[in-house]
């Protein structure tokens, strides 16, 4: 098949389980009647956030590399402003942060644009890990300098740096797989968010024994262990939208399962310590932005670089 038939066939599969779970969602509540249920409406308003979300990923993909390049660039761009809602930033990181969104942000997109690797891997680890704390020092206010300057580097680090990631998958070289970039983009995320969902969904079936009772407490060991098993299935399943067999599709699914879960915990660790829930409210029935990239983000990097050293070339 080529790119678009695989791509139409990929959407057509999508609608389809989003409608049976629409259903699903729509019969249970009819069931509940007028004892609504928490469970039931936050599955609902998780389905609905779904469409919404399929849906601009189907339009950034009909806009090609640049729509996926400009999607992502914006979630950077509202991801990075509700992370830095929840530091204590100072007037004196006015000039960083501004910094931040309108100089390292759009030059790290346009690197990815024009395809530039060996800029763009290290442009935010390197140049902006030390430029940033440069202009945060010629302000001179050192009250809680290292903390505010931490805080800034983590957030250009998770906002900016590694979510970039995911369309940098676009800029791969695979032999045979040329031009199908876009479909590594939608494995990486169908696998990855799809974990996040059977995870909920098997921890409120079957869950008992909490993972990190103190950081995420809806989090457990049965969720864990049958959303991942699900996903890796799932990602299995996939194989033939990939350069992958199937083998080293469920490999690369496990991995970015599991990168995503660790990335919901140390996000729900940053929130704990902050005192608040969301990151923000964004998205109905899912928080903020980074409520959903939570796991997207600390897998992608991952797996575009364990793509780039073995099938790249």
């Amino acid at each position: 098949m080529t790119m678009h038939q695989q791509t139409l066939l990929l959407f057509l599969g999508i609608g389809i389980l989003l409608s049976v779970a629409s259903l699903i969602g729509w019969a249970l509540a009819r069931r509940a009647g007028d004892k609504p249920s928490p469970v039931v409406e936050n599955l609902n308003a998780r389905i609905k956030a779904w469409w919404v979300m399929v849906a601009l990923i189907g339009l950034s993909f009909l806009a090609g590399k640049t729509g996926v390049i400009l999607l992502f660039a914006f979630a950077s761009f509202a991801a990075l402003r509700e992370f830095l809602t929840i530091t204590d930033t100072r007037r004196a990181d006015h000039y960083a942060l501004a910094a931040m969104f309108f100089v390292a942000l759009p030059v790290q997109y346009y690197l990815l644009w024009i395809e530039w690797y060996g800029l763009y891997a290290i442009f935010i680890p390197v140049y902006g890990f030390l430029i940033l704390p440069i202009i945060a020092a010629l302000r001179g206010d050192t009250t809680r300098y290292m903390e505010r300057v931490a805080e800034m580097q983590w957030g250009m680090m998770i906002c900016i740096f590694c979510l970039s990631h995911v369309p940098a998958l676009l800029t791969l070289t695979i032999p045979g797989y040329e031009g199908r970039g876009l479909l590594l983009v939608a494995f990486l995320v169908i696998v990855v968010q799809s974990s996040d969902v059977l995870q909920y969904v098997w921890g409120k079936l079957y869950g008992r024994h909490k993972v990190a009772p103190n950081l995420s407490p809806s989090k457990t060991w049965e969720g864990l262990i049958g959303g991942v098993a699900s996903a890796v299935l799932l990602g299995t399943s996939l194989w033939w939208i990939t350069p992958f067999s199937p083998l080293q599709a469920a490999g690369l699914s496990l991995v970015i399962t599991l990168m995503g879960f660790f990335g919901g915990l140390v996000m729900s660790a940053i929130k704990r310590d902050r005192g608040v829930k969301d990151w923000g409210r964004m998205i109905e029935g899912h928080g903020g932005m980074l409520d959903r990239l939570d796991s997207v983000i600390f897998a992608a990097p991952i797996f575009f670089h364990l793509v780039r050293y073995w099938w790249t070339v």
